[in-house]
């Protein structure tokens, strides 16, 4: 698995940004936001494998209403968190 940069990361939380406020204009009402799966898999910028891959080993919550998978928004952020890396000085 691939760990992200400081500079990536900080473009994936631009991105979940923008689309969590057009999200947000489409689904007022909720008091939370929902990702379909195949949002979540462009969002993440993967595969559908990986991300089934991802759900087999509990890597994110995620729920399943018949055939369709949805992620909520604070589920994804903190699966990101928890790859964070601390930034570690060059010499």
């Amino acid at each position: 698995m691939k760990v992200l940069s400081d500079t990536e990361y900080q473009e994936l939380i631009k991105r979940l940004t923008k689309i969590e406020a057009m999200l947000a204009q489409k689904q007022k009402g909720l008091s939370f936001v929902l990702y379909d799966n195949s949002d979540f898999i462009q969002l993440m910028n993967i595969s559908n494998r990986t991300a089934h891959e991802w759900r087999n080993e509990g890597l994110i919550t995620y729920s399943q209403i018949g055939n369709k998978i949805y992620y909520k928004q604070e589920h994804i952020n903190e699966f990101i968190e928890s790859y964070l890396k601390p930034h570690s000085k060059k010499k």
